[in-house]
């Protein structure tokens, strides 16, 4: 009885453990459905081993197919060797207004921003007080001078009395040094005379150059002296107008030669995007010295500025010419690869394949560049589609109705850029 109780005992605590013992039909159970799983998956391998390939893809990314480029025929033509620098645009000269006599400002005779010419009048100043120092100047003067004349007639008289023995020697030469220091005199009026009357002319102020006025520094009525440091007005000659430029030292070598050689260097300024051509000019100077701090050289360019697109003080960006390469070895610079091999570019072959060819490469212009070796004109290079070529990859060029190989990317560009220059 004992027995049984404690087996009884013993199933409740494990039914309460959760620790009951699995049934044979449960183990059953769990036999099948993992049969099932494994055929599942059996028939799922099956049917993803049996189904037909697909036909590769034609196009870029296809994979063991031939690859669609689009080529550009190896040409010859000429590139320019320009410079590019920021440079700043300086007037022609720059004059500040000043007064060269004290007085009042009675009038000013120019509109802020107006252009003005040399001699046109700009200001005027109260006259009155020069005038009336002229004619104090000239009375003094006539008084002088007749003196002087009275001197002179008596030297003349006390000579004639000198040769009868009549007088003393000594009375004719001190009548003499009279007359001397009269017309010393006369002389200091004269110019006292003159001064009064360039005062007078003064008080005109009128333009020292041509070109282009700013703000007025000071308005009518004020007293104004020749110590005022910020003047009346400020000239600015922007017709022609300069820029001034740097380039690395390096660079000086080619442009004095050109220099030495009596060429003319043409320069264009472009705005700071270099998006719009502002003007086109000459290169007139070099600066006589390299800043060691920056290792560079000044330059000043001239330009016309008949239309005063150029304006004082703004930022450019400049291009020089400094040379022109005649009947160079060009390709579009998108043909130019960069790897193991250095640079090179995918050479068409003529069963349709392409084989790398390392090129050296000469000056650059916009999207051409001049190549010294690895390729000759007439050559066909890959311009478009290069990124998953390979040394002997098969590939497929555009149908004959399709761009010709000279069309390529960026010709039309470098055809009109060419125009422009041509044009210039």
């Amino acid at each position: 009885m004992n027995d049984v109780n404690l087996q009884r005992d013993a199933h409740e605590i494990r039914r309460l453990r959760g620790d009951s013992t699995p049934t044979r039909m449960s183990i059953w159970r769990r036999l099948v459905w993992l049969s099932l799983c494994v055929a599942v998956v059996a028939a799922l391998g099956w049917w993803i081993q049996s189904r037909p390939t697909p036909p590769p893809r034609a196009g870029r990314f296809s994979v063991g197919g031939p690859m669609p480029v689009v080529p550009a025929t190896v040409q010859k033509g000429d590139i320019a060797i320009t410079l590019n620098a920021l440079g700043t645009v300086t007037p022609f000269a720059t004059v500040t207004v000043k007064t060269q006599i004290s007085g009042q400002l009675t009038q000013i005779a120019f509109q802020e921003g107006q252009t003005v010419r040399q001699g046109d009048l700009l200001a005027e100043i109260d006259s009155r007080p020069y005038l009336l120092a002229l004619d104090q100047a000239q009375g003094q003067l006539a008084r002088d001078q007749a003196l002087l004349r009275n001197a002179q007639v008596d030297v003349t008289r006390y000579r004639t009395l000198a040769a009868q023995n009549s007088i003393a020697q000594q009375q004719v030469d001190t009548q003499v040094a009279l007359v001397r220091q009269y017309e010393g005199t006369v002389r200091t009026d004269q110019a006292q005379v003159d001064s009064a009357r360039l005062n007078i002319i003064y008080c005109h102020i009128v333009a020292p150059v041509s070109g282009r006025v700013g703000l007025r520094q000071v308005d009518a009525g004020n007293y104004v002296q020749t110590s005022d440091s910020n003047g009346i007005v400020v000239i600015t000659q922007v017709q022609p107008i300069t820029v001034i430029f740097t380039v690395p030292e390096d660079n000086l070598p080619a442009i004095m030669k050109r220099l030495r050689s009596g060429a003319t260097l043409q320069v264009t300024a472009y705005d700071r995007g270099q998006k719009v051509k502002l003007a086109t000019g000459k290169l007139v100077t070099v600066d006589n010295q390299v800043d060691t701090s920056t290792g560079t050289v000044k330059l000043k360019a001239q330009f016309d500025n008949e239309d005063e697109s150029l304006f004082p003080n703004q930022f450019v960006t400049i291009q020089l010419l400094v040379d022109v390469l005649q009947d160079a070895t060009v390709i579009p610079v998108a043909a130019l690869q960069r790897g193991a091999p250095g640079t090179y570019v995918y050479a068409i072959k003529p069963d349709n394949t392409v084989t790398v060819q390392p090129v050296k490469l000469g000056p650059a212009e916009a999207e051409r560049v001049a190549v010294q070796s690895g390729v000759a004109p007439g050559d066909r290079v890959v311009v478009d589609g290069a990124d998953k070529l390979r040394d002997g990859a098969k590939i497929t060029l555009p149908e004959a109705g399709g761009a010709a190989p000279s069309e390529a990317p960026g010709t039309e560009q470098q055809r009109q850029q060419r125009r422009r220059r041509e044009g210039q």
